[in-house]
């Protein structure tokens, strides 16, 4: 199985870790999440994103962080060699669920599983009630008004 590591501005990726283990608490051990303090330097962050990597025990890491140029992202592409990680940054909870449910699949393939969880987990909603849903909705029509 691919391990996972979060690298994202703190509180946001044990945020996302802690979400992921709500829907999936047995892929612990798997996702590991590394906070990046507003005050710590690059290298000490860097020094922990490597200690978890080892701490993760897998031979591939799909590397997960916020936004691409900040200093989580930076991070983690010292870490990316393109052979046994790959990086995708723009986490968000969708993409981090997709990539939990395709561990066991190829490196290459959870990356571009974990990119099209990403983007697809985002959409537009209407405001009209969801089907499954049954009771009044709560936005105000012309019959709610007295006059």
């Amino acid at each position: 199985m691919i391990g996972i590591l979060i690298i994202a501005h703190a509180p946001l990726a044990n945020a996302l870790r802690e979400c992921a283990l709500h829907v999936f608490p047995d892929c612990a051990s798997g996702v590991l999440a590394l906070d990046v303090l507003p005050n710590e330097s690059p290298e000490d962050s860097l020094a922990k994103a490597r200690a978890a990597m080892q701490a993760l025990g897998t031979e591939e890491v799909l590397l997960l962080s916020d936004v691409f140029g900040a200093t989580p992202c930076n991070v983690a592409q010292q870490l990316n060699d393109g052979l046994h990680t790959r990086l995708v940054a723009g986490t968000n909870l969708p993409m981090l669920l997709r990539s939990v449910c395709y561990r066991h699949e190829s490196l290459e393939a959870l990356a571009a599983r974990a990119q099209a969880g990403g983007t697809q987990g985002v959409m537009p909603v209407g405001s009209t009630a969801p089907q499954n849903q049954t009771g009044k909705r709560h936005a105000p029509n012309h019959h709610d008004h007295q006059q």
